[in-house]
């Protein structure tokens, strides 16, 4: 089962006409979780094409405005449309209280129903896959960096299984080796180890507003895709560092040492606006599997 990303707001924190503020779906199976929720991102679903009550889960890297102020419409729009489950949000050290504050700040015509964590770790575990966070360096805000890692999972030889030469009703038991169970056809015991494979799976992280920091290898390491800030150009690292950001050069030192499969840059600064290819350019000199992220871009990992 492919993961699929629709890039709904790819720029920094001035939005332009061509990028809208921070905020990436992600599909698998049946969760569909957002990473932070910038101005505009509602309307951006629309776009996409994309039910937001489909929304299961919201990561917030951190507080800063270009990353959360269109949550209230968001929720508004959730309540208006019946949301019917609930909604878990995950976030760093203060998204409970900032969270409670939005509620003050605006009145929802209708509330919906969410459970709001502060997390840190491995903090979410399902039968598919598991979330991690670890905390990244960007000014007196706590952000954090996540991942998302699918289970391995157990898979059959197509070829092995031909020369079984079974019939349909058969290979229906077929699914119990995958559990890791041994099974018994036709008087023969068969095991797991005979017939299948460990398929390992997929990685996805996500390093958004930081400056260089230890734990940027450790989202990043063995990531099928990395999606990693790039406001800056290498020629303004100065400002970078300044601003704890990255450039797209440190973006692509990254995907390299930690040795990752894609790299996709985001977060890019309206300086670029219009020559934002310098910074794909930059990165691809390192890194040759770069991709520049443009918003309502869709992948599949």
């Amino acid at each position: 089962m492919n993961i699929k990303i629709t890039f709904l707001g790819t720029g920094a924190v001035v939005p332009t006409v061509k990028r809208n503020h921070s905020a990436i779906f992600l599909n698998y199976k049946d969760e569909n979780i957002l990473i932070d929720c910038g101005e505009g991102t509602q309307r951006q679903f629309r776009i996409a094409k994309i039910n937001p009550c489909s929304l299961t889960r919201i990561l917030i890297t951190h507080w800063h405005g270009d990353h959360i102020l269109g949550l209230p419409g968001l929720f508004q729009t959730l309540a208006l449309n019946n949301y019917n489950k609930t909604l878990y949000i995950y976030g760093p050290k203060g998204t409970k209280k900032y969270v409670n504050e939005l509620f003050k700040v605006f009145v929802p015509m209708k509330k919906i129903k969410i459970e709001v964590k502060e997390v840190s770790g491995n903090f979410l575990k399902t039968k598919d896959f598991e979330i991690y966070a670890y905390p990244l360096v960007h000014g007196n805000a706590p952000t954090l960096g996540y991942y998302l890692k699918e289970k391995d999972k157990l898979r059959i030889h197509k070829d092995k299984l031909k020369k079984l030469k079974l019939t349909r009703e058969e290979e229906a038991k077929l699914g119990e080796l995958t559990n890791g169970k041994t099974i018994k056809i036709k008087n023969k015991v068969i095991k797991p180890k005979d017939i299948t494979y460990l398929q390992k799976g997929k990685k996805i992280s996500f390093i958004f507003d930081t400056k260089l920091c230890k734990n940027i290898e450790r989202i990043a390491k063995d990531s099928d895709l990395a999606i990693v800030d790039s406001t800056y150009s290498n020629k303004d690292e100065a400002l970078a560092l300044e601003r704890e950001h990255l450039t797209s050069v440190q973006a692509a030192k990254i995907a390299k040492k930690s040795k990752v499969q894609r790299l996709i840059l985001t977060h890019i600064s309206q300086r670029y606006d219009n020559n934002s290819s310098e910074l794909e350019n930059q990165a691809k000199k390192i890194f040759k599997n770069t991709i520049l992220a443009e918003d309502l871009m869709k992948i599949e990992v």
